[in-house]
């Protein structure tokens, strides 16, 4: 099946602002917002944590999860929301941006969302870290994945603007812009628009 929209993964450490650059970028471009924390709940394919201090962790079935989204990352526009990116298939995936934040500032949204403080250490190390940064330099291509920052609003909407940009191109080249199967005007040439590292411009 020929995809028409890009598959986009958003990951980062909680609390970076994943979920809402999923949202805004769903709400400006009309591409589907697949949270995978309600594919897990809506399928029951996660299990409880035995930790104690995190009950609420859930140990998801990554196999039973991409039976359940193969379907839609074929079908594709998807913007695949999860702090996991790696264990989605290569050849379903177009764009992976990771979302980055300030320590001090991830430090407070966590602290704010009640987290205990041996799961806001996790996560702040995983930050510090780069975790996710390297997870998705092993999986995917270096010129598919774009690290971004996500301190303040306008970030999101700037972030938001410049990957409906990049949205814009990926049609163009794949002949799904205005004018159908047209191949795009220049389509042979190499721009930086085509490029998804134009997004650290």
């Amino acid at each position: 099946m020929l995809r028409t929209s890009p598959n986009i993964i958003i990951t980062g450490t909680p609390g970076v602002g994943k979920t809402t650059h999923c949202e805004e970028l769903a709400s400006k471009t009309g591409l589907h917002h697949l949270s995978i924390n309600d594919v897990v709940k809506k399928h029951n394919i996660g299990e409880s944590s035995n930790d104690p201090e995190d009950p609420n962790t859930k140990i998801v079935d990554e196999d039973r999860l991409l039976d359940c989204i193969e379907n839609d990352l074929e079908e594709g526009g998807q913007i695949i929301d999860w702090h996991a990116c790696d264990l989605f298939p290569p050849s379903l995936i177009d764009l992976v941006c990771v979302v980055r934040c300030d320590n001090k500032v991830l430090y407070d949204r966590l602290k704010a969302r009640g987290y205990g403080e041996k799961k806001l250490q996790e996560n702040m190390d995983c930050e510090i870290m780069e975790v996710l940064v390297q997870e998705a330099r092993d999986a995917y291509d270096e010129e598919m994945i774009v690290e971004l920052r996500s301190e303040e609003v306008e970030d999101v909407e700037k972030n938001v603007e410049r990957i409906e940009k990049w949205i814009g191109e990926w049609k163009k080249e794949h002949g799904k812009g205005e004018g159908g199967d047209v191949e795009a005007k220049g389509a042979g040439e190499k721009k930086d628009e085509d490029d998804p590292m134009f997004l650290h411009g």
